[in-house]
């Protein structure tokens, strides 16, 4: 028996390396591990070995059988692959890059603050950034809002501990640190570094201890704009708010402006537009934001001279602008990264 399990190892390890088809590798598995198969055979004719001998040949047997399964599960694996790689077409060079790479698109929110910012640019205004980390000089003092003023309360500014260091931000004295609430900070650090004249745009996250809801939200985004020159007057600010709607929002838009009160603008301005273009909200007065003539003493905070340079400032939501244009009715869609909302703007 001996001769006969060697006999068929050997016949089983000759032929296997020439199945290439899962058939011929099938028959043929049953000509040796079939019901008449040579091994089957051979596991029957155990009955007719000597007692004394059954324990070697039973060992024997088993190591024949483990041995030929060995190469039974290497030949499958071989075909197995063979087909695979037959299904998937000739070899892909890794190196190419793929044809069917979906392309994304721009957030809405960015989308809209590219298109306020081409309409700024076209007029001579540049875009100027500054850290969301600032100072309460920078945030406040500098822009002449007083210490008992409600914004500066920590029920509505978000305010960082006291042990907080900032990079890149310098302390006046004892103030704190706290993130923006408004993009006016730059405003600040422009007029700093430069002289007038100066016409710039500063748009940037901005944070406010809000309750989340539908119009509401702790961070969104606003765009707030700065000229200033000689001889600027109220004229020129609702010359460039007027250029501003027209341009978002198509021909025929207008805007007034309200009496209000900031204390970095005199007089102050509460920015109000209507349309003709937008459907249901068509020529109903929506509100915008806020704008004004640059107050003296900010002018002063920053060195500039009142008396020889006068200036208007402005500033709206983004997020405002967008709700607007694409008829958004709740701020937190922009927040949930819901592919069924975004791909609408791809």
């Amino acid at each position: 028996m001996k001769e006969q399990l060697a006999a068929i190892v050997t016949e089983v390890e000759s032929a296997v390396p020439a199945l290439e088809k899962r058939a011929a590798f099938e028959a043929f598995k049953a000509t040796i591990s079939g019901p008449n198969g040579k091994l089957t055979a051979a596991m029957k004719g155990m009955k007719d070995v000597p007692k004394e001998d059954k324990p070697a040949m039973g060992k024997l047997l088993n190591e024949t059988k483990q041995q030929i399964e060995a190469l039974y599960a290497a030949t499958l694996e071989r075909i197995e692959a063979a087909e695979t790689a037959e299904k998937l077409g000739p070899p892909i060079d890794p190196t190419l890059p793929c044809p069917d790479i979906a392309s994304g698109s721009l957030h809405p929110l960015t989308q809209t603050r590219r298109l306020m910012e081409a309409a700024f640019r076209k007029v001579g205004f540049t875009v100027a950034e500054g850290p969301e980390l600032e100072t309460e000089w920078f945030c406040f003092d500098a822009l002449n809002t007083p210490e008992d003023h409600p914004a500066r309360d920590a029920q509505d500014t978000l305010f960082l501990p006291e042990a907080a260091a900032v990079d890149n931000v310098t302390k006046h004295g004892s103030e704190r640190y706290l993130m923006r609430s408004h993009t006016s900070t730059v405003q600040i650090r422009a007029m700093m570094k430069e002289e007038p004249p100066l016409r710039i745009i500063s748009p940037g996250r901005v944070f406010r201890r809000d309750t989340t809801d539908a119009t509401h939200s702790a961070n969104f985004h606003q765009m707030e704009g700065l000229y200033v020159d000689k001889n600027v007057t109220v004229v020129d600010l609702k010359a460039i708010l007027d250029y501003f709607v027209a341009e978002i929002f198509g021909k025929g838009s207008t805007v007034r402006l309200r009496p209000s009160f900031f204390p970095f603008t005199e007089p102050s301005f509460e920015l109000d537009m209507k349309t003709p273009n937008l459907g249901k909200l068509s020529n109903q007065w929506i509100e915008l934001g806020g704008c004004g003539m640059v107050d003296p003493n900010v002018f002063r905070h920053v060195g500039y001279d009142p008396e020889k340079w006068t200036g208007y400032a402005f500033g709206m939501g983004i997020e405002r602008i967008a709700m607007i244009v694409h008829g958004i009715d709740d701020i937190r869609y922009f927040y949930q990264n819901d592919l069924r909302f975004l791909q609408q703007f791809a």
